[in-house]
């Protein structure tokens, strides 16, 4: 949390200036996609089998990997799960951390947000902002559940191949007209 949460306040500004664009953030799919599938391909053995065997060190590699994530168009728990396996960690380990990763990482980014627009908001919309945390976190508790069982028998292939072909899409469909 702590690597990402210093480069994104040192960077926010010029990526939101210059990086949130269509063509951008499709390159950094179908990147994102075949990065997945080397991932997939070359990640060492795993070492660690539970987060509970994780040590401060392997907490810090992944949270740097987290930083990928600042660049539009890639995915936070796709950055930390990819740079959890490199890392060492096995597939559902590296998924449950990076899970546990995101309480505080969303948090914050949410704060951040929340201050920066504060003088826009009413009373009201904390109300609404609640609720759709609340709602958020329990759908999330079951993504989650139904992830890790999913991936304890297959890999992200599927999720590479998806980014690679959406990315393609949003290319195509984006690109200036020559």
């Amino acid at each position: 949390f702590i690597p990402a949460a210093i480069i994104g306040l040192a960077t926010h500004s010029y990526i939101k200036a210059h990086l949130f664009n269509p063509i951008f953030v499709a390159v950094a799919l179908i990147i994102g996609g075949f990065i997945i599938l080397l991932v997939e391909r070359f990640a060492p053995a795993p070492r660690i089998h539970h987060v509970e065997d994780m040590n401060w060190k392997d907490a810090l590699k992944v949270g740097v990997a987290q930083c990928f994530a600042l660049i539009p168009g890639t995915s936070r728990s796709g950055s930390t799960i990819m740079g959890g396996m490199m890392f060492g960690l096995s597939r559902t380990t590296a998924t449950e951390f990076s899970f546990f990763l995101a309480i505080p990482t969303m948090l914050a980014a949410t704060l951040f947000d929340l201050l920066k627009h504060l003088h826009t908001l009413h009373p009201e919309d904390l109300y609404m902002m609640a609720i759709g945390f609340v709602a958020a976190f329990i759908s999330g508790l079951a993504f989650v559940s139904m992830l890790l069982h999913y991936i304890s028998k297959h890999t992200f292939k599927g999720f590479a191949y998806y980014r690679i072909v959406f990315g393609a899409l949003v290319l195509w469909y984006f690109w200036p007209a020559a």
